[in-house]
């Protein structure tokens, strides 16, 4: 005989059952909506096909800003006729995809479009320089096919398509994204904000192989932050240390100490060039980065000027030439680690310059206190 058990107590002893179906059904929606918020090559844009105004269905497809998600779909579609598709991540400000004649970002022409407020747009732009005064909407040498470019905003993701006529497209792409603290540009003028960050690629149109272009005179710009960094911010501040606590190891300190600044000096020297040369290539916006520099060289000669022109230790003179130099020396100390630290944050060379180099000013610091102590003591 089967007992009737009550609907209450049917209801507890199958509620862990009850609870894992709705659980897995949450899973379920939650997956779908992951995948509808996601895009891979792997994907086909068929649900989205009718909101553009050609045929995607055959384009090329890869991933070209991993870190990013940017996916790029191109393809020749007519006689010099190119169609692209590029799928990014939905933000609060825009995004860009430019055709550079050299790599860099300064003298691309760009298509960048944004959503905002459920409205979305797409303009062209030149990018004349490093300024947002230099980037010009609507100008560039892209020519868009007219009634051909939408921007689309499905989930949380944003499709911007357009189509070029052109018999081959530039090969050296590079990508931006704005800052979502930034608002989007707006009438009358458009203009763009600096961008959060940007990667260049060279695309293969034929075998869909992109790879990733070094910014252009990475060596040079490596080359000067290393040169002043070991100039002006190491050296200088070690050889200041041997003029301050090793007198006593008279007169070995001092030739220890004029080597040093020698050596600090022309290093320093080879580094301001190199950057001289880096503003005459690049044209770059970085006014109080090379004012700084300038101030700090400047200083550096009048001390090579000043040792070459002091007065005997017993004349009257000497003690305002002590003076002089140790302010200006300080001085020196003092601008060029400022600007090291500013150049590090102009050319985004990554936490990594900063960590090292402040690991080794922390080093001085505690130099600096060990041996200031000492001499008190012995004072």
């Amino acid at each position: 005989m089967i007992k009737k058990i009550p609907m209450m107590r049917f209801f507890i002893i199958n509620l862990p059952f009850f609870m894992l179906i709705l659980a897995s059904n949450h899973l379920s929606l939650h997956m779908i909506h992951a995948q509808q918020s996601q895009d891979s090559c792997n994907s086909n844009l068929a649900n989205l096909n009718a909101q553009f105004f050609f045929d995607t269905s055959s384009l090329n497809c890869i991933p070209v800003w991993s870190s990013e998600n940017f996916i790029l779909r191109y393809g020749q579609t007519g006689p010099n006729l190119w169609s692209f598709v590029l799928s990014t991540p939905s933000t609060n400000s825009y995004i860009g995809m430019g055709f550079s004649p050299n790599g860099g970002m300064v003298g691309s022409s760009a298509i960048v479009g944004w959503a905002a407020d459920g409205s979305t747009n797409m303009k062209r732009y030149l990018l004349g320089g490093q300024t947002p005064s230099q980037v010009l909407a609507d100008d560039g040498d892209l020519q868009i096919v007219g009634n051909t470019s939408s921007i689309i905003l499905d989930s949380s993701r944003i499709y911007m398509a357009f189509q070029l006529a052109t018999d081959q497209p530039r090969r050296r792409l590079v990508y931006a994204v704005g800052d979502n603290n930034d608002p989007p540009p707006g009438s009358p003028s458009f203009r763009l904000t600096r961008h959060r960050s940007q990667i260049a690629i060279s695309l293969n149109y034929a075998s869909g192989q992109g790879s990733q272009i070094k910014a252009p005179y990475s060596n040079l710009k490596r080359t000067h932050g290393i040169l002043n960094m070991i100039g002006w911010g190491i050296l200088l501040p070690i050889g200041a240390m041997v003029a301050r606590y090793f007198k006593h190891l008279d007169p070995l300190w001092f030739y220890v100490h004029t080597s040093i600044q020698s050596l600090g000096f022309i290093i320093g020297l080879s580094g301001v060039i190199a950057g001289l040369v880096l503003d005459s290539r690049l044209n770059a916006s970085v006014g109080k980065h090379k004012g700084l520099g300038i101030t700090v060289l400047i200083f550096g000669c009048l001390q090579v000027i000043a040792f070459m022109a002091r007065p005997n230790i017993d004349a009257k003179t000497r003690k305002y030439w002590n003076w002089y130099h140790y302010i200006v020396g300080r001085l020196i100390v003092l601008f060029a680690i400022v600007n090291i630290f500013y150049g590090i944050h102009l050319a985004k060379a990554g936490s990594s310059w900063n960590v090292g180099y402040g690991v080794v000013l922390g080093i001085f610091v505690i130099t600096v206190l060990v041996l200031e102590f000492r001499m008190l003591r012995k004072k």
